[in-house]
């Protein structure tokens, strides 16, 4: 540790500004803390502003710097050619400045990027100072920010064994970091903190980090004929969650029934990591995120990806990682409820599919990931 003593070490981590962006950097500040202690660590992000790093970033010590970002909408519409120029003769330029002054003046020893449209500017302006900068993939094809900036990176760690876009020689696999605090619960402990006291199976409905109005009204078409066999729990998202609960009163007139379901607007690290415990099988948008969470608590899932994802890397993630027999993937194209519900009896019938697909899931994860990254970035700084 003596010449780790020698000076204090500054890294900046920067990326897009959704959960998907920042829980994994979460988990690789926490790891990287434990191998250098804060006396010889600053820890920074650059990035734009959203809730999601107000909260968890702020929470772990990290100096946060805001910057304007911008990105490039792929649909037409006078809307988006409107926006687009906004964005890319204004917001993306200021970002740019805002991120040559932060760098300028905190001379970080390295950049790590979790990828999206908020890490171009800081990754773009590491460069010209000549800064090593690393990446984190999380998706099983490389993002459009990425895969413009992609001879910028030292290193490229990936989350799927097969990322489309990524040059092999520099190529790790390392799966996506997964905060210890979501997962390791038993189901009986999941079920008490959660207050499940049926035996019936229980189903989780996720919807990312802002809840899934779609995934939503899919549920809610069929919640009667669901609750006659399963508890629900149903993370819908603080904007929807007056209106689903509205609906729910409306739909269900048995009280029983109603006592089976379960809605939050968004779930904490403590009552995610209760709720992953309990479940049973998992309905699920197919983030990285998600999908790496999911695996490491060993859980079956059904995914239903967002069709509208950049470079459709949803779809592919969900496939790449069902093809390991560790769930099934609906797309939402012709999706109905009775259609829905139908595959959710068929999984149980019998219990056996979910077991198995509990298995290959466990199999498949990387739970040791976030410290992976984090032992590679502290070696590079003390080598």
């Amino acid at each position: 540790m003596s010449e780790e003593k020698k000076k204090r070490y500054r890294i900046i981590f920067t990326g897009g500004g959704t959960g998907g962006h920042i829980f994994p950097l979460v988990s690789i500040i926490r790891e990287l803390k434990k191998l250098l202690p804060d006396e010889f660590l600053d820890v920074y992000y650059i990035g734009p502003k959203d809730p999601l790093s107000m909260e968890y970033l702020d929470g772990e010590g990290v100096d946060v710097k805001y910057i304007s970002t911008g990105k490039v909408r792929r649909y037409k519409g006078f809307n988006a050619i409107l926006q687009n120029f906004i964005d890319i003769a204004f917001r993306i330029p200021l970002g740019i400045c805002q991120s040559f002054f932060y760098i300028y003046f905190l001379s970080p020893d390295l950049i790590f990027s979790k990828g999206g449209h908020g890490s171009f500017p800081p990754v773009l302006t590491g460069k010209l100072f000549q800064i090593p900068i690393f990446l984190h993939e999380s998706d099983s094809v490389l993002g459009a920010a990425n895969k413009f900036l992609k001879s910028f990176f030292a290193e490229i760690f990936s989350s799927f064994p097969e990322t489309e876009g990524v040059d092999s020689d520099k190529f790790v696999v390392v799966g996506n970091p997964v905060r210890k605090a979501v997962m390791g619960e038993g189901r009986g402990e999941g079920k008490e903190a959660m207050g499940i006291k049926s035996e019936k199976p229980v189903i989780l409905v996720l919807g990312g980090s802002q809840g899934s109005e779609r995934i939503n009204e899919l549920l809610l078409s069929s919640i009667t004929g669901i609750l006659q066999d399963f508890e629900v729990i149903h993370q819908c998202g603080e904007n929807n969650y007056d209106a689903v609960n509205k609906e729910v009163k409306a739909v269900i007139s048995d009280e029983g029934l109603k006592e089976r379901y379960h809605p939050y607007p968004f779930l904490d690290e403590k009552t995610l990591r209760s709720t992953y415990a309990c479940a049973d099988l998992i309905v699920s948008r197919a983030g990285s995120g998600s999908i790496f969470e999911i695996a490491v608590n060993g859980r079956a899932c059904i995914f239903i990806p967002l069709p509208e994802a950049a470079q459709n890397h949803q779809v592919k993630n969900a496939y790449q990682y069902s093809s390991r027999g560790t769930s099934i993937v609906l797309e939402e194209e012709n999706l109905s409820s009775h259609f829905f519900q139908g595959k959710i009896n068929e999984l149980f019938s019998p219990i056996d599919q979910i077991r198995n697909m509990e298995k290959n899931a466990r199999n498949f994860s990387k739970p040791r990931a976030g410290y992976i990254i984090a032992s590679y970035l502290k070696e590079y700084l003390t080598r």
